[in-house]
């Protein structure tokens, strides 16, 4: 056994050092993997249904996933051993309650499979259920639990908040008197890595799976298809070609080196990941796993002993991974470590007294947003990622290889998995080496940071700039990033200039002096309402009664055009757009399953109303507008559907092309009567129509659209009008109490308004029915559509859970989302998304109510009972809404104020 004994030095009682220079070179304890080939004895099949590659946890689960769907002609390729590369040395916890259900839902389907699989198998996966304690040292930290709490009472999962004496009484051997509380969740536990994927493999060959070991790939070829795309057809190995329509990648930190295969490059950083294991801690035994917020480790129970992790402001960047080195490991940086590791013993006072016996530095894969690549690639079909889990791979793995199986029999996942699709992320960035290592570093350092709903990075900024955006920052703008897009969120008094990383001084990195971007931030690191609120406010009710101008040029700008436009569009979009030209029409795009894959706008066009943006074509053609952070995967989705039908069509890409002004409230068309000889009129210019008319000389597309519930235009036009145009809109607005708004008030006001957000208000796993939206489903209609039949069967048959709007009875308390809805005293669903709605003066929230029996919603259901909204622990008293409490009628969009809103 390797030693390292505690040397005593003044003023502190305990302090590790590596005895040998062999520290850090040997596997943890108990560690074994069984072989199941050699390289004299590899052979592949000619053909497969799907080839996994990469042999950890996420390249198991998946093959075992596929094989309990019935696709059973698969075979894992792993290069060297089962558990190689990041599997086999992962520390192997599980912490089941998140800030998102969707990950929460994940590693509940996790757990459930480590449970079960030893008696389907016969393989025990070493599942040890210790329990997981999280310590708070701050009041926002605890506030943060209490979130946690409410969305796990939610979803059915244990949890519960212990003050400073409680967390005593279970951990004993803790430290709590710098602890303002905990959180405890009985269900949390550890995971042995290599029965786990020895369980996962042993059932996916006995429903007839292959698993050859010792067997790399060597190239992916793939074949030509629409517009630019590829169709993966073989995968090369020393030993064969396999013929396959699907391949899967799940190779870890080696993930480039198989997509640059198919010439794809994923935004991903390698680091060394740390932890050590102590020799035996008297009294140890049974404790629960604890994640120490202050020194940003965990402490894993490890037997009698502990393991020591820790994700430090400063990891060491691993440039290239060595293909034929995947059990290797590091030394550990004893430097970065003793520092922590006196953290530790605050928490832990024992480990002064306790000498370390081995250490672990692996490498570890981390993503720019920490959230793992999965999914279809958009631009090679068949070719899908499942890789880079942020440290969270073990706890993941049974939930996302679920997802992936039901993403590659049936086209698409079950649960909304968009926070970690592909498809979210801007794939001309994923090159830019400075961008992914800054971001990737950032979440990485703060990945035991208080989660605050508001918060925006400080790493990677500045890489996609509207035309205004100098401007608008001279305005006070505090900008949000969005796909690599600075969008303005909010305007404060004085210019806070973005400022280049200083990676929160690491690496010798001296800090920015200009801090004014960072301070901005930091007024919504709260529970709370926001010290700003004010400023919100003001750009709110500005908007209602009187104009706000919104960048949005971020918003996704596509062209479909070409012979089968029409087709395609009827085929592609839920609502009719098979409409004279100059409608504009609100619509959704949905999935075989009936799942709203997105909502957006597409304007009807012609060849005789063109302007200078617009491509040249003859005939029919559609402009397309796309929330920003969802242009990309829109995009993919359109694409999608044309290679499968073979449409000839062109889809044309304006994003960055394009700028995009839009002008709302009720001096609205005042303002735009001073810049422009265009007829504004109800009649002249009708709710939801478009045309190209001149503002301050230039050519733009109008759209008379509001996503905040107000009369207002949306201004489409080339980047070099932007400015002249702007500008001419605030000189001829400044009689008309004209504002700069941002992205936060057009969330708020959109919320007041009730009208849905994409991916929060309706994601991938919501229906139109569900989310009240029928209305863009062209059911009166013979023309098909995707998801049509999905839709039909569920109308005929009735819906489980239904969208509702509910408001706080008393308006000093935020809401933030997460919330629990509860009715005659029972849990009903969550808060999807919640905003103050100034105009009301209350929060205001939308989430998904359904039956604890899964029985159909009705409208008594809805209009009967007593709804409590549960934050942060506490019950408060809701209104439910089955209309939009402000403007129902929808006048103010026509230009008419209605004064019995309430």
């Amino acid at each position: 056994m390797l030693r390292i004994a505690p040397l005593q030095i003044e003023g502190w009682h305990s302090v590790w050092r590596p005895a040998a220079a062999s520290v850090g070179r040997h596997p943890p304890p108990n560690f074994s993997v069984r072989s199941t080939s050699s390289a004299a004895s590899v052979s592949v099949p000619s053909a497969a249904d799907t080839v996994v590659i990469g042999g950890g946890v996420a390249g198991c689960s998946t093959l075992y996933h596929l094989a309990k769907l019935g696709i059973t002609n698969n075979v894992l390729l792993e290069a060297h051993k089962l558990t190689a590369g990041t599997t086999w040395h992962t520390a192997g916890m599980l912490w089941e309650l998140r800030n998102s259900d969707i990950d929460t839902e994940l590693i509940r389907t996790t757990r459930n499979l480590v449970m079960r699989l030893e008696s389907e198998t016969g393989v025990n996966p070493g599942w040890i259920n210790n329990g997981g304690l999280m310590t708070a040292e701050s009041k926002d930290s605890l506030a943060e639990y209490k979130r946690l709490i409410t969305l796990g009472r939610a979803l059915g999962i244990e949890a519960h908040l212990l003050d400073p004496e409680e967390t005593k009484k279970l951990y004993p051997l803790m430290n709590v008197s710098d602890l303002v509380g905990s959180l405890f969740t009985p269900r949390d536990g550890n995971i042995d890595p290599a029965g786990y994927c020895q369980a996962m493999t042993r059932s996916a060959r006995q429903s007839g799976a292959k698993v050859i070991e010792d067997c790399p790939v060597t190239d992916i070829k793939t074949r030509e298809t629409l517009l630019g795309g590829k169709r993966v057809t073989e995968v090369h190995t020393p030993y064969g070609i396999i013929k396959t329509n699907v391949v899967v990648n799940a190779t870890g930190g080696w993930s480039n080196h198989i997509a640059n295969m198919v010439g794809v490059e994923l935004p991903l950083m390698v680091l060394e990941h740390s932890y050590v294991i102590t020799e035996r801690i008297p009294g140890i035994e049974n404790m629960p796993n604890v994640r120490d917020t202050a020194s940003s480790a965990y402490l894993k129970l490890q037997g009698d002993a502990l393991a020591l992790g820790v994700f430090e402001a400063n990891p060491t960047i691993v440039d290239k991974l060595d293909n034929h080195s995947p059990f290797k490991l590091y030394d550990l940086n004893w430097d970065t470590y003793i520092p922590v590791l006196r953290d530790c013993s605050n928490r832990v006072p024992a480990l002064l007294s306790t000498g370390i016996k081995s250490t672990i530095s692996g490498p570890e894969t981390f993503t720019p947003d920490h959230k793992p690549i999965m999914g279809e690639d958009p631009n090679v079909e068949g070719f899908y990622h499942c890789s880079a889990f942020n440290s969270s791979g073990m706890m993941l793995s049974g939930g996302c290889g679920h997802q992936m199986a039901h993403w590659i029999v049936h086209g698409r996942p079950e649960l909304d998995m968009f926070s970690y699709d592909i498809r979210r992320l801007y794939a001309p960035l994923h090159r830019n080496k400075s961008w992914v290592t800054e971001k990737s570093h950032e979440s990485y350092s703060k990945r035991y940071s208080i989660h605050y709903v508001r918060d925006e990075p400080l790493a990677g900024r500045g890489q996609r700039l509207s035309p205004l955006h100098k401007i608008l920052e001279e305005h006070g703008s505090v900008f949000q990033e969005r796909q690599g897009w600075e969008r303005p969120g909010w305007f404060n008094h004085c210019p806070t200039p973005v400022q280049p990383y200083d990676w929160y001084g690491a690496y010798g990195t001296p800090l920015n002096s200009d801090q004014r971007y960072y301070s901005a931030l930091k007024l919504d690191y709260t529970f709370d309402f926001p010290k700003h609120h004010d400023l919100l406010q003001k750009e709110c009710l500005s908007c209602r009664n009187a104009a706000a101008i919104f960048d949005l040029s971020h918003f996704g700008k596509f062209y479909l055009i070409g012979p089968d436009a029409q087709l395609a569009a009827d085929w592609i979009f839920s609502a009719n757009v098979d409409r004279k030209p100059g409608i504009a029409v609100y619509t959704c795009m949905l999935n075989q399953h009936g799942g709203v894959e997105a909502d957006l706008i597409v304007s009807v066009c012609s060849d005789d109303d063109t302007f200078v943006s617009d491509p040249l074509f003859k005939g029919k053609g559609f402009y397309l507008t796309a929330g920003g952070p969802a242009a990309i995967q829109n995009l993919s989705h359109i694409m999608k559907e044309i290679r499968t039908h073979n449409w000839n069509v062109q889809v044309l890409n304006r994003t960055n092309d394009m700028a995009l002004l839009s002008v709302q409230g009720p001096n609205s068309r005042d303002i735009l009567k001073k810049v422009s000889d265009a007829e504004l009129s109800n009649d002249a210019f009708p709710i939801s129509t478009h045309k190209v008319i001149k503002v301050a000389g230039h050519a733009v597309r109008a759209l008379r659209l509001s996503f905040v519930g107000e009369m207002g235009w949306e201004l489409h036009m080339p980047n070099s009008s932007a400015i002249p145009v702007y500008k001419a809109l605030m000189n001829a607005g400044e009689a008309f109490g004209l504002v700069n708004a941002g992205y936060r008030a057009l969330e708020s006001l959109s919320c007041e308004k009730g009208y849905r957000h994409w991916h929060a208000d309706v994601r991938l796993d919501d229906t139109p029915l569900e989310a009240g939206l029928g209305f863009v489903c062209k059911l009166r209609t013979d023309t098909g559509f995707l998801g049509r039949k999905a839709i039909e069967a569920q109308k005929s048959v009735g819906i489980t859970k239904k969208l509702a709007t509910f408001t706080l009875n008393q308006s000093s308390r935020p809401l933030f989302g997460l919330e629990g809805i509860w009715r005659d005293g029972k849990p009903v669903g969550f808060i999807r998304r919640a905003e103050y709605a100034f105009s009301i003066q209350r929060s205001i929230g939308h989430g998904y109510v359904q039956k604890a029996d899964g029985t159909y919603i009705t409208k008594d259901f809805l209009e009967t009972g007593t709804w409590t909204i549960e934050s942060m622990g506490e019950m408060l008293d809701a209104t439910i809404h089955t209309q939009s409490p402000f403007d129902p009628k929808g006048l103010r969009l026509r230009g008419y104020r209605d004064t019995e809103q309430h």
